[in-house]
């Protein structure tokens, strides 16, 4: 049975963004591109990609050329759990890369509008430890950065 595919709305640059995501993530690839016919009315539009298929990490995508309208929001976000800083870092620094914007909490947006939540593991060990105190102080620390940095929640964790 198929999978739900979430569908990512562009005007214009679905193909380069999906070419952008797979470059991120190991195991991903663009696995289809559906071309508007040479013979298309809109002669601007002959040959462009329609809707591109990817997969990132397993996860299927595609990402429709709808054109202008429909922007997207952070209501919807793409939570990606790294390993360490390094990991954070390189994908961090790659999606707010031309035009991306960083935000909250490990939050940020891309070059074309979309959120992602950059998740290390060491959120989950800080916030979820058994150190009741010692989750809230990593909660506080949290929400006073951008980028997550892991050093920072375990030394607010234990108290240092």
């Amino acid at each position: 049975m198929p999978r739900i595919t979430p569908v990512l709305w562009f005007d214009g640059e679905a193909e380069a963004a999906a070419t952008f995501y797979v470059s991120l993530f190991p195991g991903s690839s663009v696995t289809d591109v559906s071309r508007y016919p040479d013979d298309f009315p809109d002669p601007a539009l002959a040959g462009q990609a329609l809707v591109v298929e990817f997969e990132l990490d397993g996860q299927g995508f595609q990402g429709l050329n709808g054109g202008p309208g429909h922007a997207p929001s952070d209501a919807v976000s793409f939570s990606v759990p790294v390993a360490d800083q390094p990991e954070l870092d390189r994908v961090w620094d790659a999606l707010v890369a031309d035009g991306g914007e960083e935000g909250r909490c490990g939050w940020l947006t891309d070059r074309w509008g979309f959120s992602w939540q950059i998740v290390p593991r060491a959120l989950g060990e800080t916030l979820g430890g058994p150190d009741p105190e010692g989750a809230a102080r990593a909660m506080t620390a949290m929400l006073g950065m951008g980028r997550l940095v892991v050093d920072d929640l375990r030394a607010a964790y234990a108290g240092s």
